[in-house]
């Protein structure tokens, strides 16, 4: 680690925050989320702490996220929740990766390949992206498959309105629940629950056996009641240079913030928004010592302005969020979701973790 700028991921609150849904869910069991990076916290090292405190089922998105999650454990289940053509069954196989069936093509070449490979079928009780819709067909295609050398190892759906429950949520619930009855048999692994339903809702689930924790894992959520997640991730920098403006000078491309008082004084942090910290993070502040500064000018590629105070030095350390100012501070000058800030954290930044054990 050579520039000062990083992100510091607490593995101590990511485990505390498994075991508040733990408690909120049990006795079932929790597939923790891990693509997107973890949500941008590093999934090996979210994976290889969670396998110490007994994690062995995860869950991700992408083929390429499943093998190099694979690369580093041998013994976890990994399950890829997202797309998949036949031609991309073998490299599964070879792996152990337990793929999504999510229409009928995949469905029906599944049926006819040689090998035996290992899934979940997903479901779409209305969110209408990825699942099979057709009840006949799925109840024919599972007695089918349980005919076959393959092994389903689960079912599930996904909600596009747990955070509220709204009558769409009650529907989609409702609907999986019926299917359920009709189903020829169970597999050992169903799961509908994201974060907020997990959180809220499962335990008026009585079918389930597991549920899928993703960004509440890591501390965040879009229900303001949930108070008992910490989160994990702080990001941090440090002033690099300050600047004495006079009035009437300018900092950074355009010329944009023009210095009004005698005697201005600006610290230069070396982040920007080829990190993350993108453009519009202009009309925020950053802490310092324990203040809080403006931002001014335009964010640059790698580095971005503050307007500070003599008390302020070179190398101070200055929390971007994490501290006064959370996530979902940011989040919320940006208009967007805590999830995208935290996904959108570059590969440039290190990440620190900090553990007590």
């Amino acid at each position: 680690m050579y520039r000062p700028t990083w992100a510091e991921i607490d593995l101590d609150a990511l485990v505390s925050n498994l075991r508040y849904a733990e408690q909120s869910v049990h006795p079932k069991k929790i597939i923790p989320v891990i693509k997107a990076d973890a949500y941008g916290h590093g999934a090996i090292e979210v994976m290889k702490h969670l396998e110490k405190k007994g994690i062995n089922l995860f869950a991700v998105s992408l083929l390429e996220e499943a093998l190099a999650l694979r690369e580093v454990s041998d013994t976890s289940d990994i399950l890829m929740m997202g797309p998949l053509l036949s031609d991309q069954f073998e490299i599964c196989q070879k792996h152990r990766i337990q793929f999504t069936v999510y229409d009928e093509t995949i469905a029906k070449e599944v049926l006819t390949y040689p090998k035996p490979l290992a899934f979940h079928l997903k479901v779409d009780t209305g969110m209408h992206r990825y699942g099979l819709e057709d009840e006949d067909m799925i109840i024919s295609w599972m007695k089918d498959i349980h005919q076959s050398p393959h092994d389903l190892v689960g079912i599930y759906t996904h909600f596009a309105t747990a955070n509220s429950q709204d009558q769409l949520f009650h529907e989609q619930v409702s609907k999986m629940e019926a299917l359920i009855k009709k189903l020829p048999y169970l597999p050992r692994v169903v799961h509908v629950s994201n974060s907020s339903a997990s959180l809220r809702y499962e335990s008026h689930i009585t079918y389930t056996t597991h549920t899928r924790l993703g960004i509440s894992l890591y501390g965040l959520s879009l229900d303001q009641d949930q108070l008992g997640l910490t989160p994990v991730m702080k990001l941090k920098s440090k002033v690099v240079e300050i600047k004495r403006l006079k009035a009437g000078e300018t900092v950074g491309y355009g010329g944009s913030y023009r210095a009004y008082e005698d005697e201005e004084w600006i610290a230069i942090l070396p982040i920007g928004y080829a990190d993350g910290w993108i453009r519009r993070n202009k009309t925020g502040k950053v802490e310092i010592n324990g203040e809080l500064y403006p931002m001014v000018g335009i964010i640059c590629m790698d580095a971005c302005f503050v307007r500070v105070d003599q008390s302020v030095r070179v190398g101070d350390t200055v929390t971007l969020f994490g501290g006064k100012i959370s996530l979902d501070d940011v989040a919320k000058r940006l208009s967007t979701i805590s999830y995208e800030v935290v996904c959108g954290m570059s590969k440039r930044i290190p990440r620190i973790y900090q553990r007590e054990e």
